[in-house]
């Protein structure tokens, strides 16, 4: 009997993934010779599905590792992901470490601990991941891997290779399992979802896939589960994005945007001049005519090589104009391998670290204001998370239940009203 732990660092990719291969080795190792444990400390085997978008993320890595081996001095532990893909050599030298399996080889790890690496020529398109539950309230389905564009600093591309799209009948037959198993929100998640369908049959893009979800599940489903979108480009903001959301049933009121900066010059130099950030407040002022409330959060990289002062202004007036109610603020770090880490006129590390607190308290203050506008709604639907009443409304607002109705169990979607907030968590009360 192998007893075996899990450990994700990094996107909700990863997540999925190491999903994925730990309910295969549960069914396909030694016939059911081989359990998921709770912690690190009870297992023989421990992976850990690594990341390596941010420095800090590789540091993260290796600090994991050295505390599992240093608990549990007898576990084995194997390393995949996006780390394992670009410093194999370093990562083997960790202590505890018995394998290294680069990320374009993650899916030899469906075969068990020791599955063989199958040639490239001999796999299928999209890497056979799938899953039939999920370990949290809320699935992520995968629908598109990998990225053939190179932003200028990013190194997903070197770790994840060219973009790859999931066949629509599979999205669909994963989402009637994980209904029938339980689950109310899907999470379409991908690494670049403005390259969905380019490799398919027919050419289809996201926005065909929602339709094609919709029209799968919208007359039975429709108020009784939901599909949530990750992250999109303001490029993908176009009439047809409109017509789906606007027509959609299902999809939450609540969109992520790649934004990264508000200035034309600056993201030009980051190799995404193919979007006008204007874009999306013409296109956001257009959609809340059917989504009058809306959560929007969006990713912002403050301090990028060459950005003057005026060309941050820029970001912050575009904050400033958009229906922000959350956002994910970095300031910028070197990549080795990247062509940005090449760039002349680094920004001063202080100041880039000064220019993400200027940006990060704007989108706070927009994320209270919002907040306190729910409280004004006469309902919520709350997505229950856990036994202690918390959960995530359609506008991805944090809620919580202070006291849970019998018989409401985690993944439950819930109608709630709005009572008051705390520590930015609206407490909500279940309507009958």
């Amino acid at each position: 009997m192998i007893r075996f732990y899990t450990a994700t660092l990094g996107c909700k990719i990863n997540q999925y993934e190491t999903r994925s291969i730990a309910e295969a080795w549960v069914r396909n190792v030694d016939d059911g010779q081989a359990v998921a444990v709770e912690t690190a400390a009870e297992a023989d085997l421990i992976l850990v599905n690594s990341c390596a978008v941010t420095a800090n993320a590789v540091a993260d890595l290796r600090q994991t590792v050295r505390r599992f081996h240093r608990d549990n001095p007898e576990a084995d532990i194997i390393i995949t992901g996006c780390a394992a893909q670009v410093m194999p050599e370093e990562l083997q030298t960790l202590p505890g470490v018995v394998r290294v399996v680069a990320q374009e080889d993650k899916s030899a790890l469906l075969a068990g601990p020791e599955g063989k690496v199958v040639p490239s020529a001999e796999r299928p398109a999209f890497a056979p991941f799938s899953i039939d539950g999920y370990g949290r309230s809320r699935a992520v389905v995968k629908v598109q891997d990998g990225c053939s564009h190179f932003c200028s600093y990013c190194i997903v591309p070197l770790t994840r290779g060219k973009s790859v799209s999931r066949p629509m009948d599979d999205v669909v037959a994963e989402v009637s399992r994980l209904l029938a198993g339980g689950f109310r929100e899907f999470i379409l998640s991908g690494i670049n979802l403005r390259h969905f369908g380019r490799d398919l049959p027919g050419k289809p893009d996201f926005w065909d896939l929602i339709a094609r979800l919709e029209a799968a599940f919208g007359l039975d489903w429709a108020g009784r589960a939901r599909f949530r979108i990750s992250s999109v480009e303001p490029g993908q903001l176009t009439d047809k994005a409109f017509d789906v959301l606007a027509a959609s049933k299902m999809v939450c009121p609540q969109l992520h945007l790649s934004l990264q900066s508000g200035d034309p010059e600056v993201l030009r130099a980051m190799r995404r001049g193919h979007y006008d950030p204007e874009n999306a407040v013409v296109f956001l002022e257009r959609l809340a005519d059917v989504w009058p409330v809306i959560g929007l959060g969006a990713d912002f990289i403050a301090g990028f090589p060459g950005e003057t002062e005026a060309q941050f202004e820029n970001t912050m007036d575009l904050c400033r104009r958009l229906p922000l109610t959350y956002g994910h603020i970095f300031p910028y770090s070197e990549r080795p391998g990247t062509k940005a880490a090449e760039l002349p006129d680094p920004v001063d590390v202080p100041v880039r670290k000064e220019r993400a607190a200027r940006l990060r308290e704007l989108v706070n203050g927009k994320k209270r204001a919002f907040l306190e506008r729910l409280l004004d709604q006469p309902q919520l639907n709350v997505l229950v998370q856990d036994a202690k009443g918390r959960g995530v409304s359609e506008y991805y607002a944090a809620c919580r239940f202070p006291e849970l109705p019998s018989g409401i169990a985690p993944r439950s979607l819930v109608r709630a009203r709005p009572v008051s907030i705390e520590k930015n968590v609206i407490l909500v009360e279940a309507l009958s």
